[in-house]
């Protein structure tokens, strides 16, 4: 397949001219890279009016996953913003509020966007057993709930590895005439499996996937997909929608990877030998690990998930696994007081597989539980996050009641706020969500009514609305 972008770039840089244009390194600098980082000069076309070699790159892409495709540099974020100014845009024209259902466990770009532009949420709230990375949603459960709204938006898969039943849902949401979205953030290696899992190809309407996380991207590297059977108003708005959020100088490493990260999908033999021999290597990995006696949750191929009941209580110290697995120099994709979460993709090694199963073999003899404990008693204290400042804990303890939503999401947003600590918040309205990141999932949104529950899942000062 060709790789125009990357062609393209390769051959200006080759020609070691004058580069009397941004960016200011002039393609000097410690490493390689910055030679090939370059900007909107003649001839390397513009991102959000895509017609030059960008835009083949794009028909590429969008050749390989059989729906229409488009770039973003700066991850899946903004293209779940363009997804929600197209729905308020289409809710425009038609002259109705958009209204939209949505697990509970949305990211905060989600949110944020909600916000900006003025969208209505009903939240799916997750169930006794999820914590909050995680909301199961079934058509069933959405069956007497769609009335009135413009689409369903669920995260699939989630920051756990839970997969949903796109299939399902695009049916019940097609037949009460609303628009199915995802956020496929995480799933971008789903199209290229021996079963396709691909959201597109299961009958959603729009999904974000963010390239860099699964695939060999840069990081800040994903797609826009639309469905081909979706009305022409997305496919048509949607330059229009990512370029309203994005930055107007995109990078062109970013760029570059994106398209030459077609090259290595197109090819057929690369593809099935390169996916589903790391989902099988996966696949052995997590049956070594159960037989060591390690809790796995959730479904999602390229992703592993350990639940613990208390990931610190190991060798009788105050450690997490996860920094116990540092000192094997393993680190992982996130972990907090009951999951551990690894994720992998074709460019990990036989041996980083060995060091990994050697890892945990060390603790698997260790003394410890893998069953929820209901009576854990935590010292936020001692967990404070020293980059953020706060602490964020999922014990199992679960919010049921929906927050009372005291203000609308905007006001909330652009109102004057104080910070106070998480014991005096309690009665007070969000001004800013509570996020660490990973997994960025808010517990409470903009405008809801604090609860004392807060206390179980943070430590550290709230942002609320200024009394």
């Amino acid at each position: 397949m060709t790789t125009p972008i990357f062609d393209f770039v390769k051959s200006y840089a080759d020609k070691n001219p004058v580069r009397a244009h941004m960016p200011g390194h002039k393609g000097r600098g410690i490493f390689d890279a910055y030679k090939y980082d370059i900007t909107e000069i003649d001839g390397a076309d513009y991102l959000s009016e895509a017609c030059g070699i960008i835009g083949e790159s794009e028909r590429n892409a969008s050749l390989i996953f059989g729906c229409d495709t488009f770039y973003s540099t700066e991850g899946s974020s903004l293209c779940i913003r363009a997804m929600l100014f197209m729905i308020k845009k289409k809710a425009e024209c038609e002259k109705r509020i958009p209204r939209i259902l949505a697990g509970r466990n949305a990211h905060a770009s989600f949110v944020n966007a909600c916000a900006l532009l003025e969208i209505d949420i009903d939240w799916i709230m997750p169930l006794k057993s999820e914590s909050y990375e995680s909301c199961t949603i079934t058509a069933k459960d959405v069956e007497n709930c769609l009335s009135g709204k413009d689409a369903l938006y669920i995260t699939n898969p989630d920051y756990l590895g839970n997969v949903s039943d796109i299939a399902g849902l695009a049916e019940i949401c097609h037949r009460h005439g609303i628009l199915l979205i995802v956020d496929n953030a995480h799933g971008a290696y789903l199209k290229f499996l021996d079963r396709s899992l691909f959201p597109i190809d299961l009958g959603a309407d729009m999904c974000c996937s963010s390239a860099h996380k699964t695939l060999p991207v840069l990081t800040g590297g994903a797609y826009l997909h639309i469905n081909g059977n979706a009305d022409s108003f997305f496919k048509g708005n949607a330059h229009q929608a990512l370029s309203i959020f994005a930055s107007s100088s995109p990078s062109y490493l970013i760029l570059q990877s994106l398209d030459l990260c077609n090259d290595f999908l197109e090819n057929e033999a690369i593809k099935k030998k390169a996916f589903i021999k790391t989902t099988e290597r996966v696949s052995r990995l997590k049956n070594s690990l159960k037989k060591s006696g390690f809790t796995l949750v959730g479904d999602e191929p390229l992703k592993l998930t350990i639940k613990f009941s208390n990931n610190r209580d190991i060798l009788g110290i105050d450690r997490y696994p996860a920094d116990i697995l540092k000192d094997e120099g393993i680190y992982v994709e996130y972990h907090d007081s009951n999951h551990l979460v690894m994720m992998f993709s074709p460019l990990n090694t036989e041996e980083e597989y060995e060091r990994i199963e050697s890892a945990f073999k060390k603790l698997s003899g260790e003394k410890y539980s893998t069953e929820p404990d209901t009576n854990l008693n935590i010292d936020r204290e001692r967990d404070q996050d020293k980059n953020q400042g706060n602490s964020l804990e999922n014990n199992n303890r679960e919010r049921m009641l929906k927050p009372v939503q005291s203000m609308d999401f905007k006001s909330a947003m652009l109102a004057v706020s104080e910070y106070v600590e998480a014991k005096d918040s309690i009665g007070r309205i969000m001004a800013r969500p509570v996020l660490s990141c990973p997994p960025c999932v808010p517990i409470y949104m903009y405008g809801e009514v604090i609860g004392e529950d807060i206390l179980k899942y943070y430590t550290g000062k709230v942002a609320v609305v200024k009394e």
